[in-house]
């Protein structure tokens, strides 16, 4: 027997958890359903930690410049780039948390797991692996009224240049990475690749932005 809600809303990105707050405060049972961590891709792998690291390269940028400041300091500082890396998480663990107090606090279902539509208001939801490789999730059925899609978007491949993790990584694969790159070529300008170009330039990498 599927569980029935008047909303379900999936992806709880800052659109889908927002939303989902509101239905309740409306009155309406409300559940989400989220294939991999609650927040979405801002808050794990996005906005969130990406300032984290912005944070500490422009700590760095500083150390590097403290002469401009009228200060002096023996020796040269150099950059953690493992423990950087896992302050930014720390970062987006504790705002994680923070979402899942909200969906508690508001009454909220959690669900985990990959979302599929099957027709007359039914969602067939499965279990799904998350950005820590972890299986999370059940099998099961939820039917609602009203069902909204917050799925947000992803990162598209260019044929040529699959992503494998290694040689090429998409802006996951460049938030995560457990040991700092001689050299980076950032294909894109905007502002997401500006933001990766100033913080590998300030840990020392040598970076090329296209």
């Amino acid at each position: 027997m599927a569980d029935t809600f008047d909303v379900i809303v999936v992806g709880t990105g800052p659109g889908g958890y927002e939303t989902a707050i509101r239905a309740t405060q409306l009155g309406f049972k409300t559940a989400v359903v989220e294939k991999d961590k609650l927040g979405g891709v801002c808050l794990n792998v996005g906005c969130i930690p990406t300032k984290a690291l912005l944070k500490s390269a422009e700590v760095a940028s500083y150390a590097d410049h403290l002469s401009s400041y009228g200060l002096k300091l023996e020796g040269k500082i150099t950059a953690d780039f493992p423990s950087v890396i896992q302050r930014s998480r720390k970062v987006a663990a504790k705002m994680n948390s923070g979402v899942q107090y909200l969906m508690k606090k508001n009454g909220i279902e959690v669900v985990f797991g990959h979302a599929k539509l099957s027709g007359g208001g039914a969602l067939s939801v499965t279990p799904s692996v998350n950005m820590d490789n972890k299986r999370i999730g059940t099998s099961r059925t939820l039917k609602a009224k009203h069902i909204i899609l917050a799925t947000g978007a992803r990162a598209r491949e260019i044929p040529p240049l699959p992503i494998d993790g290694k040689n090429v990584i998409d802006y996951r694969g460049a938030l995560l990475q457990e040991k700092r790159p001689k050299r980076l070529l950032i294909a894109g300008a905007g502002a997401i690749g500006v933001e990766f170009a100033y913080f590998y330039h300030h840990m020392g990498t040598q970076v090329h932005l296209v």
